[in-house]
């Protein structure tokens, strides 16, 4: 089902916004990741009670997440973790803020879309979200536009990581 993707998207996001709150550089990234952190954990939170009204219940929530997740999914996550438990703040942002939250955002609005006539509680929950990923693909641009700045030399390495994530 399409919510045991979300419920997994937004599980990888908590656990690498998260991750990433110790690698920032800087105060202020610090400080994003740690509210992006609390947006990824709300996320997770409402579409996880998502799949219980839909009838999963909560003893079979971690065989249905193993069983229906995308394994393109599951790969996605396990590199992007990967490169955060590596200490690549960089790849860690560029993966988590650019690549899975710009797949979230266009699949967000999408559901938003087809749910306004059939689910309108559904759409406004997905419009909320939507808000929070907009702003975390911004910081991921900006930050890693900001780097780039200082560091041209790594612009190759990030398009190479950028294109291998997608």
């Amino acid at each position: 089902s399409t919510t045991v993707q979300l419920v997994a998207g937004e599980r990888c996001a908590l656990a690498a916004s998260s991750g990433l709150v110790n690698l920032a550089p800087d105060f202020p990234s610090k400080r994003f990741l740690a509210t992006q952190t609390l947006d990824e954990a709300r996320h997770v939170e409402i579409f996880t009670q998502r799949l219980f009204d839909l009838g999963v219940k909560k003893d079979d929530l971690e065989s249905t997440m193993s069983r229906c997740t995308n394994p393109n999914l599951v790969k996605f996550a396990e590199v992007l973790l990967g490169k955060v438990a590596d200490g690549d703040f960089v790849a860690g942002v560029v993966g988590q803020n650019i690549v899975l939250e710009g797949m979230a955002f266009t699949v967000f609005e999408l559901l938003e879309a087809t749910s306004r006539d059939l689910n309108p509680k559904f759409a406004q929950t997905l419009v909320g979200t939507i808000a929070d990923e907009r702003r975390h693909v911004g910081f991921g641009e900006n930050r890693i536009g900001a780097l780039l700045k200082e560091h041209p030399e790594k612009k190759p390495e990030v398009e190479k990581m950028q294109g291998e994530m997608s």
